[in-house]
């Protein structure tokens, strides 16, 4: 930030000037904006063009000794005095007035003084770097660093913050689980007991060091995690490593813990119309791997395929070296990388058992189910789509140009379908670009009453015919590629979803995503991009999935979509 442009705070009064001595105040000012200055543009000083500007005015003022250049040996007069003359920009010199006179043998005029400084300043204000720092470049100033710890894989970002978020990445998703459920019960059996500690203990040790523990899943990923001060890393990690290589997979635990609360998510889940409509439409488009549930569901039979034991022969698949990634937000990496060699030694470099995780390809396939329900209506729309890699940066663009949500409070939004909600009471509509290791979905949802639905999927494909024409301003392309880039860049900054990124990258590449360079790929997508896009997504097979009011809502032929 410039503060000689944005009128820094009021300078002392007269009183604190004498007090705390001319010389130190106008060296730290002088100071703190040379490094604003250079932090915020990366240009030059702002106190350089004042310096430049005053040093010949003041050069007739400063006494000389012999021998000696006098603007040297009176460095600190002109000190004093660009100080004086950044006085002057929060109010026009009249604080200037106030202040005492310094004990030149001459002054200049305050009023040239003033002008000068003012000049100056505005020059200062005006001159920018001939190379700005893009999203690109402040993205890539916060990249995570990787390196190599006895085989794993460690990437880790330090923010120079007080806490820290240590996770254990795993390609342990549902996409991946040989079974259903078994990637939710390897999430619930985190923390639980092991070799050394119980989970009673684990609780209690967290709780007095202030840690949050955490675990998750995605279709790919297992994510692991703890959240701590910053001091307190070696303990979580040497906790996150007895996670992986010293659960206990007891009877009594999946009996009294894991089951039970197995059985409540799926009945939280089951009146959670959205989640269901979203599940079904993988379902539809990928059949198996992508297509398996995320959330555990009634209508799963798990309980046929899940116990104790196949959680340990899971977990025995999942977790070698290289299926895991450890990551890092708030610590430094060499720091990381030693306590990682130090407790992770005992990660497998391979199944003890010899198995394998499933890791087929994955193919699209696109059609239609209809699923009654009455817990509520929604509707999945989707399409091919793109990869974690963007292959096809116009998808990411297309989606902001359809749905997202509006980010600015009290307006519909630019989306085409934000305005259609705004126009039809009781729906939610939104549209996200789905990616994935392999493959991706363009996946447009509508939730609300049954007839609000219905309307809003007719005009998600009139939006669609409309891209395809070519009747987009551009204008409305625009805030779109900017938008998509911005979602982009965001979730590379959030603690949580810039791990993750990181993690699937390692898992899936073997590096962690390049987000500032996928989101510059999304600069060469125009209107005919779009235009060309949308006609072959429309040309091509569609997915829908269809959840609530079956009498109501309509089939994908009815508005015009080929299943």
């Amino acid at each position: 930030m410039n503060f000689f442009c944005h009128g820094w705070a009021k300078k002392p009064t007269a009183a604190r000037w004498a007090e705390r001595g001319r010389q130190q105040w106008s060296s730290n000012l002088i100071g703190a904006a040379e490094q604003a200055h250079q932090a915020s543009s990366g240009g030059l000083p702002v106190a350089g063009d004042l310096r430049i500007t005053l040093r010949p005015l003041l050069s007739k003022l400063l006494p000389s000794k012999p021998g000696s250049n006098a603007l040297r040996n009176n460095g600190h007069h002109v000190d004093e005095a660009l100080l004086f003359g950044a006085q002057l920009l929060s109010d026009d010199g009249s604080r200037f007035n106030q202040l005492p006179t310094p004990r030149y043998p001459k002054m200049i005029s305050r009023s040239v003084l003033a002008r000068n400084a003012q000049q100056a300043a505005r020059r200062s204000c005006s001159v920018r770097p001939a190379q700005q720092r893009g999203f690109a470049a402040a993205a890539s100033a916060g990249a995570f660093e990787t390196t190599d710890a006895n085989g794993l894989k460690v990437a880790s970002r330090d923010t120079h913050g007080p806490t820290t978020k240590l996770a254990i990445v795993a390609k342990a998703g549902t996409r991946y689980q040989p079974l259903p459920g078994l990637t939710v019960g390897l999430e619930e059996f985190a923390f639980k007991n092991t070799q050394k500690r119980s989970a009673l203990r684990i609780y209690r040790e967290s709780e007095l060091l202030g840690g949050q523990l955490t675990a998750s899943h995605t279709r790919e990923a297992l994510v692991v995690g703890a959240s701590f001060l910053k001091d307190d890393l070696p303990y979580f990690a040497e906790l996150l490593a007895e996670v992986v290589t010293q659960t206990k997979y007891t009877t009594h635990e999946f009996h009294e813990e894991i089951e039970r609360v197995l059985h409540l998510r799926q009945a939280a889940n089951s009146s959670n119309v959205a989640a269901i409509a979203l599940d079904n439409a993988h379902a539809v488009a990928f059949h198996t791997g992508l297509g398996a549930p995320l959330a555990p569901f009634s209508a799963v039979p798990s309980h046929k395929y899940l116990n104790e034991e196949h959680v340990a022969s899971y977990a025995d698949a999942v977790y070698t070296k290289p299926n895991i990634a450890i990551v890092a937000e708030g610590a430094n990496t060499e720091t990381l990388s030693r306590w990682v060699s130090q407790f992770f030694k005992d990660v497998p470099a391979s199944s003890q058992s010899g198995q394998s995780l499933q890791t087929e390809a994955t193919k699209y396939y696109g059609g239609e189910q209809r699923t009654a329900n009455p817990a509520g209506n929604s509707m999945v729309i989707a399409f091919p789509g793109s990869d974690a890699n963007a292959s096809k940066p116009e998808i990411a663009v297309l989606a902001s140009l359809l749905g997202n949500q509006p980010s600015i409070k009290w307006t519909p939004g630019f989306s085409l379908l934000s305005k259609a909600a705004a126009a039809t009471p009781g729906l939610s509509a939104s549209a996200s670009s789905l990616a994935y290791s392999d493959a991706g979905l363009l996946a447009i949802q509508l939730t609300g009453a049954a007839a609000s639905v219905r309307k809003g999927a007719q005009d998600t494909v009139q939006a669609l015919k409309a891209i395809a024409e070519g009747s987009i301003s551009k204008e409305d392309v625009t805030k779109a590629v900017a938008n998509a880039k911005f979602d982009a860049l965001d979730k590379a900054q959030l603690r949580d979803s810039s791990i993750l990124l990181a993690g699937n990258g390692i898992i899936n590449g073997g590096k962690p995503l390049d987000i500032a360079s996928i989101s510059q790929t999304f600069d060469a997508v125009n209107a005919d991009k779009l235009k060309t896009t949308a006609k072959a997504l429309l040309e091509g097979k569609a997915t829908v999935s269809t959840v609530g009011d079956l009498f109501v809502l309509p089939y994908a032929e009815e508005i015009g979509l080929r299943v």
